[in-house]
């Protein structure tokens, strides 16, 4: 059988998602341990997204393939039993062979959260991107304008990319603020490495007055990484959902981001 699963996770502690050579502490690998548990036999699994190291997510969906014959609710209680603390399985549910986490995919949101205050966060380091500065708004949203749309992203992507194709199609890019965190929402047909942390990087420099708006036009156009200024940090990255066509019947997680009463 093909069991998908939504999967939450802090980041910080962990070398990303991916499985490393070198044998360090991965959310994959955590996940794998465990499901192998409750499914009494080696599994290996494939996800949405893999996040980087310190990046965080409450919509990761992944897939594996058993011949363990466990209810949904077992699944669930049972991997969550020998999961770490910060990393938990919200559902999971038997689907079609034809779905895969990865390639069925039609669109994935990321949310960057940014604590706008004078001093450094304690409580909420490494899950949110301080500045302790007040950002320009308006002005950011007038860089995001440039990014919507059907774009080569090369400006935007890592050196070390591995994509095949540096082209990629932002549905949505909003910025909204809730008292001190300014909230960056970017939907898309997929992703290339870094990719949204640069966009923040670039946004963050025009919200900070260094650049006006339509310096976000000017690098794009460049297709040249080097003129893309800095990353910006993994804290407060998260992977928030992914969208897939309706007959798998994915289960949609919480707009945590997108309500105001979550910053309350």
């Amino acid at each position: 059988m093909r069991i998908a699963f939504g999967v939450e996770y802090d980041g910080g502690g962990y070398s990303g998602w991916q499985l490393q050579k070198g044998g360090e502490t991965t959310v994959q690998g955590v996940v794998e341990e465990a499901i192998s548990r409750v499914a009494a036999h080696p599994v290996r699994i494939s996800c949405a997204g893999r996040t980087d190291t310190g990046v965080h997510a409450t919509g990761q969906v992944i897939h594996f393939e058993t011949d363990a014959q466990r209810s949904d609710r077992a699944w669930v209680y049972g991997t969550n039993t020998h999961l770490p603390k910060g990393v938990v399985v919200t559902w999971a549910k038997g689907v079609d062979d034809a779905f895969h986490a990865r390639f069925s995919a039609l669109r994935r949101r990321y949310s960057y959260i940014i604590y706008q205050r004078e001093v450094r966060p304690t409580f909420l380091a490494g899950r949110v991107t301080w500045s302790h500065r007040v950002l320009d708004l308006e002005a950011m949203r007038t860089g995001a304008k440039y990014l919507l749309g059907r774009h080569d992203f090369t400006t935007f992507r890592a050196v070390a990319c591995q994509a095949k194709s540096p082209v990629r199609e932002i549905f949505q890019l909003q910025l909204h603020h809730h008292g001190p965190y300014l909230i960056l929402e970017v939907e898309a047909d997929g992703f290339l490495h870094h990719m949204v942390r640069n966009i923040a990087g670039v946004l963050m420099k025009i919200g900070r007055g260094e650049r006006e708006g339509d310096w976000c036009q000017q690098i794009l156009l460049q297709r040249d990484r080097r003129v893309g200024g800095a990353t910006a940090p993994p804290a407060g990255l998260y992977l928030t959902r992914v969208e897939y066509p309706g007959e798998f019947q994915i289960p949609a997680p919480p707009d945590f981001f997108m309500n105001a009463e979550f910053f309350q």
